[in-house]
């Protein structure tokens, strides 16, 4: 039965083909270092013939080497005629991210809402600031509906709204509405089947 190439390994460098994949493999099973020495550089002659104008820069040898290191994994253990990268070198590790000890107290409405509210309970009485808190309150709104489409609830937004700027901004339930928001369902294709 025949063996496609979609069962084998994937390969590490694809642009080299599987024939010099499998040399290299073959090369890091060789016992004998001398051999193995050998076989590295028989390889090395072949990827410089078929691939004659990748190698022909002066840092040429080195991506070469680098190229067969990388293909074995980083496994091949032979005396290089260059330095090679280390797998540290080619694949860093990411340093981690920084987290916030902030707490969010409702991750649907995300941190950037947080902010938002300190920002416009901090803003003059006015039409800018009403204007404002409006927008915020409806994309809260908007953000629980997306969290949660059946336990939307305007009382809870506008409370959660005067939690977050720690009572400075009140919003009368019963006189403050929100506008609704309904999920839209997704536009179907217009073509029809032709009868025949």
């Amino acid at each position: 039965m025949l063996t496609y190439n979609t069962q084998l390994k994937p390969l590490a460098l694809p642009e080299y083909g599987r024939m010099i994949h499998q040399m290299v493999e073959y090369a890091t099973q060789i016992p004998d270092r001398d051999e193995r020495t050998r076989c590295a550089f028989a390889i090395a002659k072949i990827m410089k013939n078929l691939f004659p104008q990748e190698f022909a820069s002066p840092d040429g040898e080195r991506k070469m080497w680098d190229h067969i290191n990388i293909i074995s994994d980083f496994k091949l253990d032979i005396d290089f005629p260059v330095e090679v990268s280390s797998a540290e070198a080619i694949h860093p590790k990411p340093e981690p991210i920084p987290y916030g000890d902030q707490n969010i107290r409702h991750r649907y409405y995300g941190k950037n809402i947080q902010m938002m509210i300190d920002r416009v309970a901090e803003l003059e009485e006015g039409p800018e600031k009403d204007s404002l808190i409006s927008m915020i309150a409806h994309h809260m709104k908007k953000l629980m509906f997306t969290h949660n489409k059946e336990g939307v609830n305007d009382a809870r937004i506008l409370r959660d709204l005067a939690e977050y700027s720690k009572g400075r901004i009140q919003l009368d339930p019963e006189t403050y509405i929100l506008h609704e928001f309904r999920e839209i369902e997704p536009v179907q294709n217009g073509k029809k089947k032709k009868k025949k």
